[in-house]
């Protein structure tokens, strides 16, 4: 497998088939951990970070993950394919934008990936399609585990892992779902939802985590403090909350669908068809455009196109995924006619057909 071929298809996460796939795009458990006989990321030398580098390299590849896994030396990147990880949740912004030695090993199926020396040494990611936090936590406690069979972190008895960051010090653990809420935008709820998460030490971020926008009306939902909690009690923590989250969405799209039924089959209509027929075209206003479409397919008004073809959309259409799948480098004009041609592309095909699946 190589990075190219990633980007002619989509990642298990993205198929929308796991529970309540309508509104939890995803679930992901990320995992700080960090070497024991070296300093922090921001105290190591270049010395240090490439020892770290090659000894974790070393220990990803020898380890019994299930499937192929691809290496990928990040600083070695060029800048769209560092975008292009990023875009696809492989790798954080901070990692693609950082400098030395850093890599990334991530699985055939995009399950997990895991980041060597981002913010910590290692950053163990799992993403799974829907509201699965169970299924998810068992799988990157198992890689935990088998990576800790042959390294040695850096842990205190009484404080638990030890991590750049104090507020990921205990159990480094970051879990965060992430919803699609258009219709608590749309009813004007959503700070108040918003409001209520922060009562309770819960961070909301947007589409690709800590300092971005919310685009196309997505918002990740995660735990803010791990120190003093367990892995379980952080685990039921997002675990609750997310089933109050989707009734509140489900309520306010049924309020649209009773009380403002013209206005919202209207709304749906004129972004499909803008979709369909613009010939040059933002990501930011694909993404708005892509949510209220999405939100169509799940109440029934447009009924010939998938989830999982708009799911696929909405990564596909960001800038570095279009380069990589044209195969030439855009500027931000030539960007928005490539975005065009591919939504008119993939939402014209006879029998309503989505992207097709490329695997």
């Amino acid at each position: 497998m190589e990075l190219n071929d990633l980007a002619r298809r989509s990642g298990e996460w993205l198929r929308g088939s796991g529970p309540e796939a309508d509104i939890v795009i995803s679930s992901r458990i990320r995992l700080a951990r960090n070497l024991a006989d070296y300093p922090f990321i921001t105290q190591a030398s270049e010395q240090d970070r490439t020892q770290i580098e090659d000894i974790l390299r070393e220990r990803i590849l020898g380890i019994e993950a299930s499937g192929e896994m691809l290496y990928v030396d990040v600083e070695e990147l060029e800048g769209v394919d560092r975008q292009f990880l990023v875009e696809r949740h492989l790798i954080s912004r901070e990692h693609a934008e950082s400098q030395g030695a850093r890599s990334v090993a991530i699985d055939c199926g995009e399950r997990f990936s895991l980041m060597v020396n981002e913010e910590d040494h290692l950053r163990v990611q799992v993403i799974a399609s829907g509201f699965d936090l169970g299924s998810v936590w068992q799988q990157v406690n198992r890689l935990d585990d088998l990576i800790e069979e042959k390294v040695t972190y850096a842990f205190h008895d009484r404080l638990g892992y030890l991590t750049a960051c104090p507020t990921n010090v205990g159990t480094g653990m970051r879990v965060s779902v992430m919803l699609h809420l258009p219709a608590l935008v749309i009813t004007r709820q959503i700070e108040k939802v918003f409001r209520s998460l922060q009562k309770i030490s819960l961070a909301v971020r947007g589409l690709y985590g800590e300092g971005s926008q919310a685009m196309g009306d997505f918002y990740q939902i995660s735990n803010q403090i791990t120190l003093g909690r367990s892995e379980q009690d952080l685990i039921q923590q997002i675990g609750d909350i997310v089933p109050v989250i989707i009734d509140y969405e489900r309520q306010a799209r049924d309020f649209l669908i009773k009380e403002s039924h013209e206005n919202l089959h209207d709304r749906v209509s004129r972004a499909y068809g803008i979709l369909r027929t613009a010939q040059t075209i933002s990501s930011e206003e694909t993404m708005h455009l892509l949510s209220s479409v999405r939100m169509g397919v799940n109440l029934g008004l447009i009924p010939d196109l998938g989830i999982p073809a708009i799911n696929q959309l909405f990564i596909h259409t960001q800038p570095a995924h279009l380069q990589k799948l044209s195969g030439v480098e855009l500027d931000t004009a030539d960007r928005n006619i490539e975005r065009a041609r591919y939504l008119r592309r993939h939402l014209n095909k006879e029998n309503g057909g989505g992207p097709a699946e490329k695997n």
